[in-house]
C-alpha cells in the first residue's frame, strides 16, 4: 500500500518522500500506529471521522481536518495549511483510531484550531518538494560552516524545508540562550529563502535523526517512545550497574531512556531486602554489606576488621541475625551462617554444526623463522634442479679430484699416565 510518488524513476531510483514504497506497510515511518480498524465498517448512519494524523519530515506529526471530504487512505500525500503556503505531507493514520491519538497528544477534535486539508497533492507539488528536500544536505552544511564563522556554540542538527520550497527550518541545539539575529540575515542571504529557527532538546535531536543503540537495534525514541521521562543516576544504582558515563549514556549525550524498563521490577525486588546499610553485630566484630545479588537473594558482608574476607549469607539468615541484634543478642560469627558457593562448571560449546571458531582470528599468526641455511652464491655456486647434471666449474673439480687422490688422514692418539698403586 505504497504512495504513487515512490514509483521509481530513471536509474530505479525511488522519488517522491524516498521511503522506498513502505508508507504504510513496514516500519519505515517513525513512530507508526497500526490501524486494526481497517477492515471494519462503521455502524449506520455513523460519519467516518473527519481528522486525519499526516506525517513530514523525520517523525513530525500533526492532525488535520478533512473539510472537502476527500477520500484518504494511509500513504497518500496531500497538501495542508501552512504558514505561509502550504506544505506537503503522508497520511499515516485515519479513522476513529486520530480520536484516540488525539486525545493522547491533548488535542481538541472538536476546535476550530485544527488545520485543515487543501487537496491531494499533484504531481507538479510532488516534484516542488522533492526538489527541496534534495536541497537540505548541502545547505545543512554551508549552514554549519557559517555558524562555525560567527563563533556560535550551536549545532544545527537538521533543516526541513516545507513543502512548496517557501520556507526552511533548521532545528538545533545549544546549551545556553544563542543570540543568532546576525546569522538569520546570513543565511537568508545565501539560500534567498524565508527562515526559521527551532531549538529542540539532545533527546528530541537524536530521536530526529534516529541510528542504532549500544543493543543493536534502533533507537528507542525514533521508533515507539513518545515521551521522555526524566532518568536519574539512581536508577543504575538500584540495578547495580556500574556508573560508568560511557555505558549508561546513550546517543544524546544523557542517560539511557532503558534505565527505566526494569526499575519497577529492581524496586519490588528489593522490598525484600534488608537494608544495604544494616550492621551486623557478631563475637568477632560488627559486619556490613557489601554486595547484594538481586536475583539469587543474596547479600556479601565481611568484617570491620577484615574487608579482605566476604561472607556469602541468604537474606533470610540476615533477617534472622537481625532480628537477634533487635533483641541485644550477639551470633557467635559469620561463619556459622555463611553458605559456601560451589564454582559452577565451565560449558565449553560443542560446536555441532562443523562450523570454524569464532575466536580464530583473536590469535595472531606466529612470525615464521627466517631460514638460517643459505645457498652460497657466486660463480661456483652449485645449483642443482632435479636431476639437471652440475655445472662445469663442478666437473672439472671432480676431474682434479680423480688425478690427485687424497691422503689418508693419521690418527691422533691421545694417551694419559695413570698412577699403579
Amino acid at each position: 500500500m505504497a504512495c504513487t510518488s515512490c514509483s521509481t524513476s530513471d536509474g530505479g531510483a525511488p522519488k517522491g518522500c524516498k521511503n522506498n514504497g513502505t508508507c504504510g506497510t513496514d516500519s519505515c515511518n517513525k513512530l507508526t500506529v497500526f490501524d486494526w480498524l481497517s477492515n471494519m465498517s462503521l455502524p449506520n448512519g455513523d460519519a467516518p471521522f473527519d481528522c486525519v494524523e499526516v506525517r513530514f519530515k523525520n517523525g513530525r506529526k500533526e492532525f488535520y481536518r478533512n473539510t472537502e471530504k476527500l477520500t484518504l487512505s494511509m500513504g497518500d500525500i496531500v497538501a495542508t495549511v501552512a504558514s505561509p503556503g502550504h506544505d506537503i505531507g503522508i497520511v499515516t493514520l485515519t479513522g476513529e483510531l486520530v480520536k484516540i491519538q488525539m486525545k493522547k497528544k491533548g488535542v481538541n477534535h472538536l476546535s476550530n484550531d485544527v488545520p485543515k486539508i487543501y487537496r491531494k497533492a499533484s504531481q507538479k507539488d510532488i516534484d516542488i518538494w522533492s526538489t527541496a528536500r534534495d536541497k537540505e544536505e548541502p545547505m545543512k552544511v554551508r549552514a554549519r560552516e557559517l555558524a562555525i564563522a560567527q563563533k556560535l556554540e550551536m549545532k544545527i542538527s537538521d533543516i526541513e524545508f516545507q513543502g512548496d520550497g517557501s520556507k526552511a527550518t533548521f532545528y538545533y541545539t545549544a546549551n545556553d540562550r544563542i543570540d543568532f539575529r546576525a546569522l538569520i540575515k546570513d543565511f537568508a542571504k545565501e539560500f534567498s529563502t524565508r527562515i526559521e529557527m527551532k531549538q529542540v532538546g539532545f533527546r528530541q535531536e537524536a530521536a530526529r535523526l534516529g541510528g542504532i543503540g549500544s543493543c543493536g537495534r534502533e533507537l528507542c525514541c525514533s521508533t515507539w517512545l513518545t515521551d521522555f521521562r526524566s532518568v536519574n543516576t539512581s536508577a543504575a544504582r538500584y540495578q547495580q550497574l556500574s556508573l560508568n558515563p560511557q555505558k549508561l549514556a546513550g546517543q544524546c549525550g544523557k542517560l539511557k531512556c532503558c534505565l527505566n524498563y526494569e526499575l519497577d521490577t529492581y524496586m519490588d525486588a528489593l522490598k525484600d531486602f534488608p537494608d544495604f546499610e544494616t550492621k551486623l553485630v557478631t563475637e568477632k566484630g560488627d559486619a556490613i554489606c557489601q554486595k547484594q545479588d538481586i536475583f539469587k537473594g543474596l547479600m556479601w558482608f565481611a568484617y570491620t576488621n577484615n574487608f579482605a574476607n566476604w561472607h556469602v549469607l541468604k537474606i533470610e539468615q540476615v533477617k534472622e541475625i537481625v532480628a537477634e541484634n533487635k533483641l541485644k543478642n550477639k551470633v557467635s560469627s559469620l561463619e556459622d551462617y555463611a553458605i559456601e558457593i560451589v564454582a559452577e562448571p565451565e560449558k565449553n560449546f560443542n560446536n555441532a554444526m562443523g562450523q570454524e571458531s569464532l575466536t580464530r582470528f583473536d590469535q595472531p599468526k606466529p612470525k615464521k623463522k627466517p631460514n638460517k641455511k643459505r645457498k652460497p652464491a657466486g660463480e661456483n655456486a652449485i645449483v642443482a634442479n632435479n636431476n639437471k647434471p652440475a655445472n662445469n666449474n663442478n666437473n672439472n673439480r671432480q676431474n682434479s679430484n680423480d688425478k690427485k687422490p687424497a691422503e689418508p688422514r693419521k690418527p691422533i692418539i691421545i694417551t694419559k699416565n695413570v698412577d699403579k698403586k
